[in-house]
């Protein structure tokens, strides 16, 4: 039986009175489906929550939800609790879920000093904290919540349990992590109080057993009362985890569950990629604390941050580090993860590759949220499912990077008769570079479940050949799908084309032979990651980029960059910024600082890492053939993995 390949996963699990079907939590993340104005509940958002639910899961956890819009709003897409008003949406909300089997929860949270600022800035008011601390918060933004105030947000906790207890939640998770209105309050790096809300421990520890207790007084014998908290905060000055044990020792007799995430929001985004960890972190970097906590408590430990796949939800849960593993970037990338494991098709799972896609959408008030691996996600009720056309077509697919498999395979599974042309003889275009840095596994898999997946989608593959205007005349199809990708930047440079100059392309992949001391010519993402990678390897690598050090970073989200920045301080790379290039040597490059003067940097190997450009000549020669032409990814704008994949389902799903 295919269940006996992760025995733990699928065991059920009793939480406080209800019973979790298996070991998986779906955990919270917002998707901005409300409505932005009110939070109100939006059919998309019922989709969104019943394919969350459809996956198989135990338990979906809808993300950060206020109890105070005014205050407490921290995501613009999130969801309200808090007029009866709501209810009605947020029954069809619990129903959806039930109807599949499955239960779910709502994170309760005041986001305090992370409030929203725009909609503060609106309404005049300033965000809560425990201590304004001088050196990190303006007056003009922040205040110290009274004690009156403090009793408010007690009261908004007990009515949204209330109204979460009525219409049909089966729990409610209270949000005491990553530097929140309430985390703040335990924690000794933000409260700096010195009457009974701060100073001992105990006094830290008295606004959160208020809310808990609040909390419980209206979900007792109806619903369960989770937590989450960080077992580590990751910041200097901050409780220890023995300290945040003995608080979950107090409040144990109230709550059911206990969810360990990680990291904070300090006074800026260097701790917050610990709070949903990306590539260039650890996976299950929490796991640790949670054994620990596990250790000490009686009720059910869930613990969530870079569990990646089923294999190491089994391992975390047969060692008995945790009782639950809460996922959701693995179950954005395959929602049908939870299905495939339980039938023994792991090999079908679609990998997730980290990259942060998802989060990047979210923090964008004009997208819902999205993934780079599963175009559909977010689209629920848009893209239902994929239909057979109207009319079958005839679709020559020009690329074989990740548009294009991506293409191939949706057009394939709609019906189409497709044939895709690849210049190379394999397929992937850039994919196999992305997944160059040894902590890229999510990237590699990635690749190699697009390329097996296309390979055996049913399309005629072609590869080794570049399709021109001929190939396209000659094969007639009734569309065309171009997605040729873009090619290297190479300047005009005196003494670019001298030897020890290889593309990063070429290093990335491993093809050439490299010496010790090495400068990468550009400071992109793809140089920088090279960088790094050759600084694992050992060698002495500087950066040199037109753009200052903090530009080469700026289009990274924060969930990357930093921990990018921080790797590469560690591995001693040189980051030399607002250097043009005026030349090249074999065994030099000279360039111009800021103030006029010439700079001259040694290296055994140069890499050329200046960006890519669009083949205009190409593209517009093939655009010319076929009156249903759509041109996607790098070919028609230098993008994401994402972008080129998400265009190329939503055009593929009309054909």
């Amino acid at each position: 039986m295919a269940l006996n390949h992760f025995p733990h996963v699928y065991q059920p699990i009793r939480v406080g009175r209800m019973t979790l079907k298996n070991r998986i939590q779906y955990s919270p993340m917002v998707s901005n489906h409300a409505d932005f104005v009110t939070g109100a509940v939006t059919n998309d958002l019922i989709d969104f929550v019943r394919m969350q639910a459809q996956t198989g899961v135990g338990l979906v956890s809808i993300g950060s939800t206020p109890v105070d819009f005014d205050r407490g709003r921290d995501f613009c897409g999130c969801l309200s609790i808090l007029s009866e008003n709501d209810t009605p949406g947020l029954r069809l909300l619990t129903q959806a879920v039930h109807e599949e089997d499955c239960k779910i929860s709502v994170e309760l949270s005041h986001a305090g000093q992370w409030a929203y600022r725009r909609y503060l800035d609106e309404q005049g008011k300033k965000a809560f904290l425990p201590s304004l601390i001088p050196q990190f918060h303006s007056p003009d933004l922040y205040e110290e919540i009274s004690i009156s105030q403090i009793k408010e947000v007690v009261e908004h906790f007990r009515d949204a349990a209330d109204r979460c207890v009525r219409t049909g939640f089966d729990m409610v998770m209270v949000h005491l992590a990553h530097g929140n209105l309430l985390s703040a309050f335990l924690s000794t790096a933000y409260n700096h109080r010195t009457d009974a809300y701060g100073g001992s421990p105990e006094n830290r520890w008295r606004f959160p057993i208020e809310v808990i207790k609040a909390v419980y007084s209206v979900t007792k014998n109806k619903a369960q009362i989770e937590v989450r908290v960080a077992g580590d905060e990751v910041i200097p000055n901050g409780t220890t985890l023995e300290e945040r044990i003995a608080f979950l020792k107090e409040i144990e007799p109230y709550i059911d569950m206990v969810i360990v995430s990680g990291g904070t929001l300090k006074f800026n985004s260097r701790y917050m990629c610990h709070t949903m960890p990306a590539y260039l972190m650890p996976h299950g970097l929490n796991v640790g604390c949670a054994a620990l906590i596990k250790k000490a408590l009686t009720i059910p430990v869930s613990v969530v941050g870079g569990i990646s796949s089923l294999q190491q939800a089994e391992e975390i849960i047969a060692s008995g580090q945790a009782d639950i593993c809460a996922m959701a970037k693995a179950l954005f990338a395959d929602d049908h993860m939870i299905i495939k494991g339980q039938r023994g098709q792991e090999d079908d799972i679609r990998p997730c590759m980290r990259c942060m896609y998802c989060a990047r959408n979210i923090f964008d008030e004009t997208h819902l949220i999205g993934c780079a691996a599963n175009p559909r996600l977010g689209w629920e009720s848009r893209y239902p499912r994929l239909y057979p056309p109207l009319k079958k077509k005839k679709v020559m697919v020009v690329g074989g990077g990740p548009g294009g498999m991506e293409a191939a395979q949706v057009l394939t599974e709609r019906g189409h008769e497709v044939v895709l042309y690849e210049k190379q003889d394999r397929l992937g275009g850039r994919l196999p570079e992305t997944g160059a840095l040894p902590m890229k596994d999510g990237h590699r898999a990635y690749c190699d479940y697009m390329i097996r997946k296309t390979m055996a989608s049913g399309a005629r593959i072609v590869l080794g050949a570049a399709a021109t205007a001929e190939t396209v005349r000659s094969e007639a199809p009734d569309a065309l799908i171009v997605a040729v990708g873009a090619e290297p930047l190479i300047p005009a440079i005196p003494g670019i084309g001298a030897s020890h100059m290889h593309g990063v392309s070429e290093v990335d992949r491993g093809s050439v032979n490299l010496g010790q001391t090495i400068v990468v010519c550009g400071g992109g993402m793809s140089g920088l990651e090279c960088a790094l990678k050759l600084a694992l390897d050992g060698r002495k690598v500087t950066v040199i980029d037109m753009k200052s050090e903090d530009e080469m970073f700026g289009d990274l989200l924060f969930f990357n960059r930093i921990p990018l920045i921080r790797m590469l301080k560690e591995h001693q790379v040189k980051l030399a910024g607002q250097m043009q290039i005026q030349r090249f040597a074999v065994h030099s490059v000279t360039c111009t600082a800021p103030d006029g003067t010439e700079v001259i940097y040694e290296a055994d190997d140069f890499v050329l890492a200046f960006g890519l450009k669009i083949n205009r000549e190409l593209v517009d020669s093939l655009c010319e053939l076929v009156p249903e032409t759509h041109v996607i990814g790098d070919a028609r704008q230098i993008g994401l993995i994402g972008d080129a994949t998400n265009a190329a389902y939503r055009i593929c799903y009309d054909i």
